[in-house]
């Protein structure tokens, strides 16, 4: 008798496990969404890698996106990562891509289709491609933005550079 409740408890573990193992939630955005998430008076420091599942170097430097995110978390350092797929491919690309590769950072989705309205909203330096990223910390009045794949020594050396200025 005995064994059969440790087999029932082992068996509703595993579901309870499996079903809370994928707990990312994605949320689409639009620009102003995103606008009011980062253009504030705070001296947390955001790393805004815009990627999609179908770009090789972004997918290439997500883990490096990745390791930034777990070394900096006890810090004022927000890694979010914005994809630029198609709404429409959430629940079929977007969410199994992020379960695959076992993403933890901050996902959200943006829903635009008016590139010429919302690209100059980020940088007038982007030209739309991907990966693009955008380093800024609002209260020290840093914003760098950057249309490359880039490396975890490149990141590294950003932030801190940035949390550890004094101006």
């Amino acid at each position: 008798m005995k064994k059969h409740k440790l087999y029932l408890i082992f068996f509703l573990f595993s579901i309870v496990l499996s079903t809370n193992l994928f707990s990312q939630t994605v949320r689409i955005i639009k620009i102003v969404d995103l606008e009011k998430r980062i253009n504030n008076n705070s001296d947390t420091t955001y790393i805004i890698n815009f990627w999609a599942t179908w770009c090789a170097p972004c997918v290439k430097e997500l883990p490096d996106f990745e390791k930034i995110n777990a070394e900096y978390s006890s810090k004022k350092v927000v890694v979010l990562l914005v994809s630029m797929d198609f709404k429409e491919d959430l629940e079929k690309k977007v969410i199994p891509f992020i379960k695959t590769k076992n993403l933890k950072s901050e996902i959200v989705l943006l829903d635009e289709s008016n590139a010429n309205y919302f690209i100059p909203k980020i940088s007038a330096d982007w030209t739309g491609a991907i990966p693009a990223t955008y380093i800024l910390n609002n209260k020290k009045n840093i914003k760098h933005f950057f249309e490359k794949k880039l490396t975890y020594e490149f990141l590294k050396t950003e932030i801190e550079s940035i949390i550890t200025d004094e101006n």
